[in-house]
């Protein structure tokens, strides 16, 4: 059963009383499907399913996005670890295959995937991976401690000398933010890997920031691990609201370890990792 309680959570902290009063999130569901760690999540094309990263089960989990039912999964027999999923303009999916040392491309047909290539030059440990509309795909070596560009399979950009980078997630100008998560930080990076903007210390205080997701205004809303809260930044950098006591819990308002986010429309999805589900809240302005 999926709990369908629904409770405000008016919470902070805002850089001023004013703009705390204009965001809310509210509590919708929690999934009770057997998950193990699930990590980031991504909407298929579509927005008929929510695709999981099942890190303990090997696979992708393809869940009901209003139910959080499970519908189908795939890849349980050939990959491990795996930590996160995007789509290409043509809908091929493409998975960090982390503890392979790889990224998996699928073709879709509906809610079948056929194993259709890999990239894996230059990289260890892949943890983020994102099909930019500019035909380049982006994935962030975790254990490498860099990020590459391919393009037709082919590196053509590089940035390394970062700390077990995380997620890539396209910002609506075309620029890309990026979580350095042993960094604490999460950088601004061009098409090309150039760093254009960081955000990092106060009054943000990541610790082990992971996944996130933007809205196309550009606010990001990101996975503060080790916080165990999930924070939503505006373009300009403002810290609008924290999710989360700062302690390891479970609840309306509480998680242990979050990794996953995805935003569509109104509606956000949280892999609430340390306690083996997802969760669903409404974002509301008010």
């Amino acid at each position: 059963m999926i709990s369908r309680l629904v409770w405000v959570l008016l919470v902070a902290l805002a850089a001023s009383p004013a703009t705390a009063a204009e965001l809310t999130l509210e509590f919708i569901a929690a999934s009770t499907v057997a998950l193990e760690n699930p990590h980031d999540l991504k909407l298929s094309p579509d927005g008929r399913y929510l695709f999981v990263s099942d890190v303990g089960h090997n696979r992708v989990a393809i869940l009901d996005p209003e139910t959080l039912a499970l519908v189908s999964a795939f890849g349980a027999d050939h990959q491990s670890g795996t930590h996160d999923i995007d789509f290409d303009a043509g809908g091929r999916a493409y998975v960090a295959d982390t503890h392979n040392n790889r990224v998996t491309i699928y073709a879709m047909d509906g809610l079948q995937a056929t194993l259709v290539g890999q990239l894996a030059d230059r990289v260890r440990g892949p943890e983020g991976v994102l099909a930019h509309p500019n035909g380049r795909v982006y994935v962030a070596g975790a254990w490498s401690g860099n990020v590459v560009a391919y393009e037709d399979g082919k590196i053509v950009a590089e940035l390394a000398g970062l700390s077990s980078p995380h997620d890539l997630e396209r910002a609506p100008d075309g620029t890309i933010w990026l979580a350095d998560a042993g960094n604490d930080r999460m950088l601004l990076l061009s098409p090309d890997l150039a760093v254009l903007r960081e955000l990092s210390g106060a009054p943000y205080h990541f610790n082990g920031v992971r996944y996130q997701d933007i809205l196309p205004d550009g606010t990001l809303i990101v996975a503060d691990k080790n916080n165990h809260q999930v924070k939503v930044i505006a373009p300009d950098g403002t810290l609008l609201l924290t999710l989360g006591t700062g302690r390891a819990g479970k609840g309306p308002g509480r998680f242990t370890t979050p990794e996953g986010i995805e935003v569509n429309g109104d509606t956000l999805w949280i892999s609430d990792s340390g306690n083996d589900r997802v969760v669903m809240y409404r974002i509301k302005r008010n």
